[in-house]
């Protein structure tokens, strides 16, 4: 084993864009949010976010009630992020100062944290969470969690997230790397630490729902979170390392998800998806079926699947208009429309779910009895 592990933590590329790079907070949450990534302020200099108020911190607190949140303050944390540029400005253009978060959990992000920490070996049962390591396998030179996240994608015969160019990697200032990727609409859940509870090797955690991560561009007292390489973007999470996270404890079990929704479409929002869509014929009754799910997750703010919900009604309008049951601005707008409704914000997000979507369906026509 000792001859596979390798610290992956060299530089692959330069910065090929202007963003995200150290400069102005406010830039780097304006940058966020368009991409569809809620923001909340850190403390300044530091990687945690900004203490609640007094009355916050008061014993007994209940956060769901607290008039905080509905005033636009940013105490809770990432329970505060937004996707509002007027609040985005209000925070950030009043204190420059203050460092900027992503929940990652309503951005629909899995990002793997990878550290580089020089602490002692562990146990072989904690190496790799419910993967045996014999006695007789020589673990000489293993040090941290790039070696152990190397080791974890050897097993599967892949490229370690640490080297995926595809993806949006940040350095951080402690020499560790996030590796950010797309949720695909499933609800993953934070680690609970490389110490005990979940973890997907030591020194490898995931942020997730119940989370969040630095934004890249990030400056704190340790340094700057630099992203590496030419990409922005989080690429879709990988089908063995979704498989890890699954094995690993981090994905909401589907009867818990069941309970948190989907849950019954609010009248008004029951009419206007029906607007948009036409309320005669076979296609707008299809179409209004499929975007009264994407409706249904504004009562949901996390875990509603909405990336899967908006995908599914692309699709299936993209397969109305191959069979000339529908026009494609039609189609587009009623998606856009019921998309906005459900996640205010996030036309970006939204608009390149919409046009995969709807350029998959458009090539398999869909007739009353199915695909064609």
């Amino acid at each position: 084993m000792a001859a596979e592990l390798r610290d992956s933590r060299s530089d692959p590329g330069q910065c090929t864009r202007t963003a995200p790079v150290a400069g102005l907070p406010v830039t780097t949450a304006k940058w966020c949010a368009r991409q569809g990534w809620p923001v909340h302020p850190l403390a300044a200099g530091r990687k945690t976010p900004v203490g609640n108020c007094a009355a916050c911190r008061a014993p007994g607190h209940d956060r769901a009630a607290c008039d905080c949140l509905r005033a636009g303050r940013w105490c809770h944390g990432f329970h505060a992020a937004t996707l509002d540029a007027d609040r985005v400005e209000q925070w950030w253009g009043t204190r420059p100062e203050l460092g900027v978060g992503v929940a990652t959990g309503p951005a629909d992000l899995v990002v793997i944290d990878v550290d580089a920490h020089g602490r002692e070996l562990p146990g072989r049962d904690r190496l790799l969470p419910g993967i045996a390591i014999s006695a007789g396998i020589d673990l000489t030179g293993l040090a941290n969690g790039f070696h152990t996240l190397g080791v974890l994608a050897a097993l599967h015969g892949v490229t370690s997230p640490a080297d995926d160019a595809s993806t949006l990697r940040v350095r951080t200032p402690s020499g560790g790397l996030h590796v950010w990727y797309h949720g695909g609409g499933r609800r993953w859940q934070c680690s609970t630490g490389s110490g005990g509870g979940r973890a997907l090797a030591w020194q490898v955690d995931v942020r997730a729902h119940g989370g969040y991560i630095v934004a890249p561009g990030t400056v704190t007292s340790a340094g700057v979170y630099r992203a590496l390489g030419p990409v922005r973007e989080p690429a879709p999470l990988p089908d063995w390392l979704a498989g890890e996270l699954e094995r690993t404890g981090h994905l909401v079990p589907e009867t818990a998800a069941a309970a948190i929704g989907p849950r019954p479409v609010p009248p008004r929002a029951r009419q206007a998806v029906l607007a948009a869509g036409g309320g005669d014929g076979v296609a707008q009754r299809v179409l209004a079926g499929v975007l009264a799910e994407v409706a249904a997750c504004a009562a949901v703010p996390e875990g509603a699947a909405f990336s899967e919900k908006l995908n599914r009604a692309a699709y299936t309008a993209g397969g109305l208009v191959a069979a000339g049951r529908l026009t494609e601005d039609a189609a587009t707008r009623a998606l856009r429309e019921a998309a906005e409704r459900a996640r205010p914000g996030q036309e970006s997000r939204c608009g390149a779910i919409i046009r995969g979507g709807l350029s998959a369906g458009l090539a398999r026509p869909l007739s009353l009895g199915g695909r064609g």
